[in-house]
């Protein structure tokens, strides 16, 4: 009994380390860091993502009584559009905002930030640094959405105790790899697809039609689990070594996708063909298309 707590234990907080460390390291990740006042650090958190139905606002710290000014500065991701620079205000809510325009689905804004505080420039990311991307997506509905997120926090977690069965409690290896494939299935290759027509019109862009990063994630994680059980079966063999390191195969292969940041490589708006008329929804590329 011991020892089935500990596996679960040690599933639950691989599976959670897994995913704390992907959704930190993606490109939607707040671009977070502080600014100095009188002493005091300040922290922001700058979007990196928004939905079409209306401009984003960027958040900047307001410091009371400051000698304070920031302007924000964009243009529409890889294209050659002039600079636009406009500053932040303060709002009812005592927040110091700018806005982005709103862009359609897989469109990007890339933007800076500039200011003083005190009479101390700064800038945001630092001069010579990559700009914040901003990519714009339309809305996912909560029906489809949450059994997604859901199914693919169980893969995480049952995948790993899968594998974590195989070599410590080869016994019930099969019933979590059934769950893993199961939840693979429902949440990545069916719930997954419907996610990514909701936020960029298209149900696949992922091998063999694009560079999707994150459907080809999805794709690999499904064939390891699907190979797997292939491999096992769902009776016991009288010599199990070839089932188990197809299983731990399977969960190794899961985790070190889910560890490659969220969203890399996803649907980007291609800028060059909506300026020559190309419906916005005809023009998004992906990740191996961008190269």
């Amino acid at each position: 009994m011991l020892k089935k707590v500990l596996l679960w234990v040690v599933a639950v907080f691989l599976a959670l380390a897994a995913m704390i460390y992907q959704r930190s390291t993606g490109p939607t990740y707040e671009y977070k860091g502080y600014l100095e006042q009188g002493g005091e650090e300040h922290k922001y958190e700058l979007i990196r993502t928004h939905e079409t139905t209306g401009g984003a606002n960027v958040t900047m710290p307001y410091f009371e009584g400051a000698d304070y000014q920031a302007t924000l500065n964009y243009k529409r991701y890889q294209t050659q559009d002039e600079i636009t620079s406009v500053d932040f205000a303060l709002n009812a809510d005592k927040e110091y905002v700018a806005q982005l325009p709103v862009q359609p689905a897989a469109g990007k804004m890339e933007y800076y930030i500039t200011g003083t505080v005190d009479g101390k420039a700064f800038e945001i990311p630092a001069a010579g640094e990559d700009r914040i991307v901003l990519r714009y997506k339309d809305p996912v509905p909560d029906l489809i959405l949450i059994p997604h997120v859901i199914m693919m926090i169980i893969v995480i977690i049952f995948g790993i105790r899968a594998g974590l069965s195989a070599i410590f409690e080869p016994g019930t290896m099969r019933r979590w790899t059934v769950v893993a494939f199961g939840a693979m299935t429902l949440g990545g290759m069916i719930l997954g697809p419907l996610v990514q027509k909701s936020a960029f019109g298209e149900y696949w862009t992922g091998f063999p039609f694009g560079g999707d990063f994150t459907d080809n994630k999805m794709l690999i994680m499904w064939v390891s689990w699907a190979l797997a059980l292939a491999v096992i079966g769902f009776k016991p063999k009288k010599n199990e070594n070839i089932s188990r390191a197809a299983v731990v195969t399977a969960a190794v292969v899961m985790t070190v996708v889910y560890l490659i940041p969220h969203s890399l490589g996803g649907s980007t708006l291609d800028y060059e063909q909506v300026d020559k008329g190309i419906d916005p929804k005809e023009a998004i590329t992906t990740g191996a298309e961008e190269e």
